[in-house]
């Protein structure tokens, strides 16, 4: 998971911040070169890490921080506000010209996924609303064009292709294609190479010469760590990029190329790949970033990924049934699958306030949803709709029909009583989800029995 190691160092640093109660400016100094070193570790530039820790302590051993009655928590608030400037105080977005199509010329060292990592680019862009157009411009690489057309067929995009011909024609006439045909995007997958030469560079200044195009997104891999912010700073010199998309920032347990990549190049991240599937891709957002990094969650990428796979109308009738106490299995067999659709459930989970580190251990069993759609499909029609009737020897079949245990029914049937409960309190007198409330009922939930004691398995 993204910054689980930097983040389960810091929150022990600031664990022992609250423990202390009243501080000293000694108390804060020690805990910064702490806080230092677990930076250093994350692969953080050296220098960055460096100017990160002298303004967070010269802010954090003023006297309003120190005086206050909660100066812990002032230290944390400060250190959240220095990531967020660390990593750009806002989400940067795409330069979109104002007169179509935009250019967006894609560039990176092979390995870093800049093939897949365009076509989940447009397939985002026209979940938006727009009608983008990929180019194969990388004639080099072994199959790298029938790449590029099986990813874009998966996301839906028409790929541009003229076989082995000269990318920069290529590219040139894509422009044309996408201004004849009305694609308001074009995404220029350029050639990569395993590493930096005159020849891959001349040939990315020749594309851009030719399409002028209005942003130049730089690709590279996260788990390349310090490497990535140095071909970062390679590909500027030389070409001149505007944004870098971070791929496989999932599978990178320190993240230190994403928190050095602005202050090293000067160039903010607009996106990061979190995953192997298309829809495992996230604008970028230094404030959530900065959330997850100290542990507090991100409820609203959570947020918006759950509207990303379910309809406002979906949502409307979900809150209607549980306002009436008609919600049943088969919806909760509905809910399981789209579910699935947004990423493992430790990355979800993690997303929660406060269950960041008390996940970290735990046995997540990926495999628990599977069970439960199988219990649920043992069921009869009848069951489903009324699993008050379910008595022990019903239990007994569905479990047998399933290949599951006897208390793993009882279990999901305790748990669905729970989650009708519970959604009750969330629900209005008007039968609509009122945010307030779910907020107040979210920051008072038990976390920590949801994650387990001592690491083990989560419930289904």
């Amino acid at each position: 998971m993204a910054f689980e190691g930097l983040s389960e160092k810091l929150n022990n640093v600031f664990k022992k911040l609250k423990s202390r109660g009243k501080l000293s400016e000694s108390d804060v100094k020690d805990a910064m070169r702490e806080v230092r070193l677990a930076l250093l570790e994350a692969d953080v530039s050296y220098k960055v890490v460096k100017d990160f820790v002298k303004g967070v302590t010269e802010r954090a051993v003023g006297e309003e921080v120190l005086s206050s009655l909660t100066p812990a928590q002032q230290v944390i608030k400060i250190v959240n506000e220095e990531l967020c400037a660390l990593m750009g105080n806002s989400n940067a977005r795409i330069n979109f010209a104002s007169k179509p199509p935009t250019v967006i010329m894609m560039c990176g060292l092979q390995g870093s996924g800049k093939t897949t990592h365009s076509a989940k680019l447009a397939k985002l862009l026209k979940k938006e609303g727009h009608r983008p157009l990929l180019a194969a411009c990388d004639i080099y690489r072994p199959a790298a064009i029938d790449q590029l057309e099986v990813v874009g067929k998966k996301a839906d995009v028409k790929v541009f292709q003229m076989g082995q011909e000269n990318p920069v024609t290529i590219a040139k006439s894509a422009l044309s294609y996408a201004k004849d045909y009305g694609h308001d995007v074009l995404i220029i997958d350029t050639a990569g190479r395993l590493h930096i030469d005159e020849t891959l560079m001349q040939e990315l200044v020749d594309i851009k010469a030719e399409t002028q195009p209005d942003e130049i997104m730089l690709v590279v891999d996260a788990m390349t760590g310090q490497d990535a912010v140095n071909v970062a700073k390679a590909f500027d010199d030389a070409v001149g990029i505007t944004s870098v998309l971070m791929s496989k920032l999932d599978s990178d347990t320190r993240g230190g190329a994403a928190l050095s990549v602005l202050a090293v190049t000067g160039k903010p991240i607009k996106y990061v790949g979190m995953g192997e599937k298309l829809d495992d891709f996230e604008q970028f957002h230094p404030e959530r970033m900065a959330s997850r990094i100290l542990g507090m969650g991100d409820v609203l990428t959570l947020i918006e990924k759950a509207e990303s796979v379910m309809s406002q109308k979906e949502a409307e009738r979900l809150t209607k049934k549980f306002k009436e106490n008609k919600f049943d299995m088969d919806d909760l067999l509905d809910q399981m699958k789209q579910i699935k659709k947004l990423g493992s459930m430790k990355n979800i989970l993690g997303m929660l306030p406060g269950l960041g580190d008390k996940i970290k251990d735990a046995d997540i069993d990926e495999s628990q949803l599977g069970r439960v759609e199988a219990i649920i499909t043992s069921m009869t029609k009848a069951e489903r709709a009324k699993p008050s009737i379910i008595n022990p020897s019903r239990k007994k079949r569905i479990a047998n029909g399933s290949g599951t245990r006897v208390e793993d029914v009882n279990r999901l049937l305790k748990q669905f009583d729970q989650m009708q409960s519970m959604m009750k309190q969330f629900t209005g007198k008007n039968g609509k989800m009122s945010l307030r409330k779910a907020r107040k009922n979210l920051a008072g939930m038990n976390f920590d029995k949801m994650a387990g004691k001592g690491g083990g398995n989560l419930p289904i």
